[in-house]
């Protein structure tokens, strides 16, 4: 593999965007081509991002032998679909989250990339993060002794708009797949599988979740709370309690912030561990990515497969519990 990596995206939404501004920052990234089902969406997109090529179907851009790497940033019920094609030209892969709608494609999606002999991975870029990468080495290092609990959440006021994505079913509208995946993601990430899952949610006029509380419940009595929903804005921090103190990761956890601070209770010790982000933060992911494929890798280190199977059939049992159905995928 050259020492640049050409990357390709499929889809050019607002999504598409963020990743590409950040990933123009990484030397080791060729922005090279950009696909969209709208030829003029894509031509303005590569304008606007510097990409060198412009297909208007996402078919035609896999064909290109000198795409590499592909970031798939279609909606949620286009992702094992796009993927799938990817794979089958043999294209390395990171699909925007949630990674599919159900256990039944991210199956599907990991044995074709193994048939395939090809890199995939499950777009979660807040888990290669740096500052939760050292929240995670903290508490790795028994510094605060065991987690007790975790706490998170997500939420933001949405406009009711039954025509938009967010509350559109057939698009994998309401707040779980959209938001509550992060609170999940961390906490299966510091925590792992619970034992027990007890979620309630409110389903609203166009049958998707509008607010969804989780309980986990673990063998070893560790619990988690988590929250998310697009009724209102909520802190949209996190807390990782610990039998010798906690971390808390400020808003907004998911995302690049300026600081995590640690609370030891013996003699009320609080440390602040400052991070200096210049960017909206989807460049760590790609990096990870790049790294994976530079040392000819199928799967990342960090966000392994097993990871996203995980997370899906975490995100299922909740769905089951809330009665959220997608109907053309359920």
């Amino acid at each position: 593999m050259s020492k640049k990596i050409n990357w390709g995206i499929i889809g050019a939404g607002k999504i598409a965007g963020k990743f590409a501004t950040d990933l123009a920052t990484l030397p080791e990234a060729n922005l090279y081509a950009i696909a969209s089902r709208s030829e003029s969406k894509a031509t303005a997109f590569a304008q606007n991002y510097g990409f060198q090529k412009v297909f208007g179907s996402y078919e035609s851009m896999l064909q290109d032998p000198d795409v590499q790497a592909v970031y798939i940033a279609t909606p949620h019920v286009f992702h094992c679909q796009n993927t799938m094609m990817a794979l089958d030209y043999k294209k390395a892969v990171i699909c925007e989250k949630p990674f599919a709608m159900n256990t039944k494609e991210v199956q599907q999606m990991v044995a074709k990339a193994k048939a395939m002999d090809t890199f995939l991975m499950d777009a979660l870029w807040t888990l290669c993060l740096p500052h939760i990468l050292k929240a995670k080495a903290i508490v790795d290092s028994g510094q605060l002794g065991k987690i007790v609990s975790v706490k998170a959440d997500f939420g933001f006021r949405a406009q009711f708009d039954p025509e938009g994505r967010l509350w559109d079913r057939d698009l994998g509208g309401g707040s779980l797949l959209d938001i509550g995946i992060y609170p999940l993601m961390l906490t299966l990430f510091f925590l792992g599988k619970p034992k027990k899952i007890t979620a309630a949610a409110r389903i609203g006029p166009t049958r998707v979740d509008e607010d969804c509380a989780v309980f986990f419940d673990y063998e070893n009595g560790q619990t988690a709370n988590l929250h998310s929903t697009i009724l209102a804005r909520t802190p949209t921090e996190a807390f990782i309690y610990c039998e010798k103190g906690f971390i808390h990761i400020p808003p907004r956890f998911h995302a690049p912030i300026s600081n995590i601070k640690i609370l030891e209770y013996e003699g009320l010790k609080e440390t602040t561990v400052p991070f200096d982000y210049q960017v909206i933060g989807y460049q760590y992911e790609a990096a990870e990515m790049m790294r994976c494929l530079q040392q000819g890798k199928k799967e990342s280190d960090l966000v392994p497969h097993q990871f996203s199977m995980d997370l899906m059939e975490l995100l299922e049992e909740i769905r089951g519990q809330i009665g959220l159905v997608y109907p053309r995928h359920d």
